[in-house]
């Protein structure tokens, strides 16, 4: 029950992206200020991009059941917001003259190589998931709590990079289930065409001149026939046959 309600509480990459935001928006309070941010919109798009990543990813996994083509769009909302929140720190990084750590550095090897513990929330989700983000985020602080800002926009700038290619692997894993299940409401099209299908075979309509199938009435919806009403393929897109219907 708890899981069907809170089943991205589970997801790494939901955990990851609560510890971006958490981490960001302590970045911003920290060393945003009326000089660099004097209108303080680099602060509203930073926090903003950072709270967008895990409210997507949250949203996408809840439409699992529905929409699984929801969930892909929604998934990648969250992963191109990441990248905007990355670009961002890089950018803190250059104007101060500073470059991000190197693939081969130890320091950036040292926090991609950070791994997550397994979450355990038993009946209690919502109460033992903060504790379970906070000890995650906690495996940072050397980074993150210093007082160096090119520091902190470093270990940010890996934990950014890591989690859109974390949320690319999902995005493909969802689509492999979408080319095998669909989805709830792309069954719901499946379920209504066939269901006008079998209207038609009812009613005598005629067959398609192209492939023979059971045809559908339709309405024209722009064009010079716009208004007007003609026979469909009832296997359209996949065929495009059509005939006039006869005053």
């Amino acid at each position: 029950m708890e899981i069907n309600r809170f089943g991205y509480y589970w997801l790494d990459t939901w955990i990851l992206a609560n510890v971006i935001q958490l981490a960001t928006q302590d970045f911003c309070t920290r060393f945003l200020n009326h000089n660099n941010d004097p209108c303080g919109r680099q602060y509203d798009q930073m926090t903003q991009a950072a709270r967008s990543a895990p409210a997507n990813i949250a949203e996408g996994n809840s439409r699992h059941s529905t929409s699984k083509e929801t969930e892909m769009k929604l998934t990648d909302v969250a992963r191109a917001t990441l990248s905007e929140l990355a670009n961002d720190y890089l950018n803190w990084l250059l104007r101060q003259e500073s470059i991000p750590w190197s693939v081969h550095s130890v320091e950036y090897k040292t926090v991609s190589n950070i791994r997550f513990d397994r979450p355990d929330y038993n009946d209690d989700v919502q109460y033992k998931s903060s504790i379970h983000i906070l000890a995650q985020k906690h495996k940072f602080d050397q980074w993150i709590k210093s007082e160096d800002s090119l520091t902190v926009a470093n270990c940010l700038l890996v934990l950014c990079n890591r989690l859109v290619m974390m949320l690319g692997r999902q995005i493909e894993r969802q689509l492999e289930v979408f080319r095998v299940e669909g989805g709830f409401t792309e069954g719901l099209t499946t379920e209504r065409l066939a269901y006008r299908t079998q209207q038609s075979i009812q009613t005598d309509a005629p067959v398609c001149p192209v492939c023979g199938k059971p045809m559908i009435k339709r309405v024209a919806k722009k064009g010079m026939n716009s208004g007007k009403a003609f026979w469909s393929c009832s296997d359209y897109p996949s065929c495009n046959g059509t005939r006039s219907i006869k005053a």
